[in-house]
């Protein structure tokens, strides 16, 4: 069962933008903590909103992320147009999130150079099956800044729809 989506709270749209903008022309890069789920299809697109439930009754079951958190991490990358999440940053955040139940889903970083897509490094990079990425472009005006979404299957990329989450999220300034 293929991931098909990625339920991302509007709150979390403005982090992103706005960690993006912040460290303009170096990416800003992060963990997104959240849920792989499997949800069961509706009817319609206006159920589907409505009713994001667990899949446990009849009809056709989907998969899709939801995010709860944004983590931003130090970018330790020397270089000014590549990402590397602080690894210490990282372990800690795994530390934290042992036994609450919660987990790291995936990572997020943005592009300064105005294409919200994965470059050469990024599919080098995607060797963790089933983890979300998602990518912000950014140009020198700060106009027009687009989120993509991602699901690495271990090899490359696949794109993800995204949707406006209702419900709860939490933001994080670690």
């Amino acid at each position: 069962m293929m991931i098909t989506a990625v339920e991302l709270p509007r709150a979390f749209e403005r982090q992103l933008r706005d960690e993006a903008r912040g460290a303009f022309p170096r990416e800003c890069c992060g963990l997104i903590e959240g849920e792989n789920l499997i949800l069961r299809q509706a009817q319609d697109e206006d159920q589907r909103k409505e009713s994001l439930t667990l899949s446990q009754s009849k009809g056709e079951a989907t998969r899709v992320f939801r995010v709860t958190a944004l983590h931003p991490m130090p970018n330790v990358s020397e270089e000014m147009d590549h990402f590397e999440i602080d690894p210490a940053g990282h372990i800690a955040l795994l530390r934290k999130l042992r036994g609450s139940g919660r987990a790291i889903i995936g990572c997020y970083h943005s592009h300064p150079n105005g294409r919200a897509e994965p470059s050469e490094r990024d599919r080098q990079s995607a060797v963790e099956a089933d983890f979300l990425w998602l990518i912000c472009a950014v140009g020198p005006e700060f106009e027009g800044t687009n989120i993509a979404a991602f699901v690495s299957d271990g090899q490359g990329f696949s794109s993800l729809r995204i949707e406006q989450a209702n419900g709860n999220c939490a933001m994080s300034a670690e």
